[in-house]
């Protein structure tokens, strides 16, 4: 997801930059929203995944503290492993969909449509 997410971006950054004028924007505005709304989705199951983790990571927190064993640590240790990349991951969601609100402006000012800023 991470190349996908990182070529899709760079792919409108070139159709910005080079804002040539046989690019139909309304096509490209279109798709655009497609794909966003792909994202999006993603980040938000992300999200919810990210958020069930921590909770649970919590939990095993508490069971520690209250009443310690190796196995209990050890599940710490594994919830852990796995949340930590899913919280890089998240943000590598969340900050790439804010950057394509800011692209989808810019292609709203190519297509010549008034844009919230």
């Amino acid at each position: 997801m991470k190349e996908r997410i990182n070529n899709y971006k760079a792919y409108i950054d070139t159709l910005l930059k080079e804002h040539s004028p046989s690019t139909d924007w309304e096509m490209v505005r279109t798709e655009h929203l497609r794909q966003l709304d792909f994202f999006m989705h993603e980040r938000l199951i992300h999200l919810i995944v990210t958020v069930l983790f921590a909770l649970m990571e919590i939990s095993v927190l508490t069971i520690i503290i209250s009443n310690f064993s190796i196995g209990v640590l050890v599940l710490f240790l594994l919830i852990m492993v796995l949340l930590v990349p899913y919280v890089m991951h998240y943000y590598l969601l969340e900050n790439s969909v804010q950057y394509m609100y800011e692209q989808y402006d810019r292609i709203n000012e190519l297509a010549g449509i008034l844009a919230f800023k």
